[in-house]
């Protein structure tokens, strides 16, 4: 087998797994350590065993995690003592289909962003060919990181990954946020 040789880019099978796995290591390490640390990742599923039992470790380190899992597929539980009690998850499904994959972290106080193809499931990480990318330009750091942040406030259609599986919405005294209609008002904006 060919493994393709890449400066930059993740490729499944090759190198996104060992990639993530390193990125997590790294914020549990900063947890362990007492420094700031914290993972954001938004995706359409998560259902691969090693990605989520690495998660589940990085929350007992005591590292923020919080996720976007779009279709609310995912293995992982969010919420369990001990276990998971760092990660909040939430799905959002709306009037537009999106496919849009953004993976963050602190890294140390260097943020590292990488967007592309690739879900934490095994097919993508171990069985495909999938690329990602990461993001060295800042005004598209930027531009993904406001997006990111949109998502994470929407309290409109976003509903909270439970322990029982509730399907509760996301509901506070904010603004509402209808996060798929904020980020084309965001765009319209910052492009025209």
């Amino acid at each position: 087998m060919i493994i393709p040789r890449a400066k930059n880019l993740l490729i499944s099978p090759f190198t996104t797994r060992s990639t993530f796995e390193d990125l997590i290591r790294n914020e549990i390490d900063a947890a362990i350590a007492g420094k700031p640390c914290g993972i954001t990742a938004k995706m359409n599923q998560l259902e691969d065993e090693k990605m989520i039992k690495l998660l589940y470790k990085a929350s007992q380190a005591g590292v923020p995690i919080r996720l976007i899992v779009r279709g609310g597929f995912s293995r992982l539980i969010p919420g369990l003592d001990k276990i998971s009690e760092h990660i909040y998850m939430t799905s959002i499904v709306d009037q537009f289909l999106e496919h849009g994959r953004i993976y963050k972290f602190h890294n140390n106080g260097a943020p590292a962003m990488y967007t592309g193809s690739a879900d934490w499931m095994t097919r993508n990480l171990d069985r495909r060919i999938e690329v990602l990318t990461p993001i060295y330009d800042q005004d598209i750091f930027n531009e993904l990181d406001d997006i990111l942040n949109i998502q994470l406030s929407d309290n409109v259609k976003a509903r909270i990954h439970t322990i029982n599986e509730d399907n509760l919405m996301v509901r506070n005294q904010e603004k509402e946020i209808r996060s798929q209609f904020e980020i084309h008002s965001y765009l319209l904006k910052k492009h025209h």
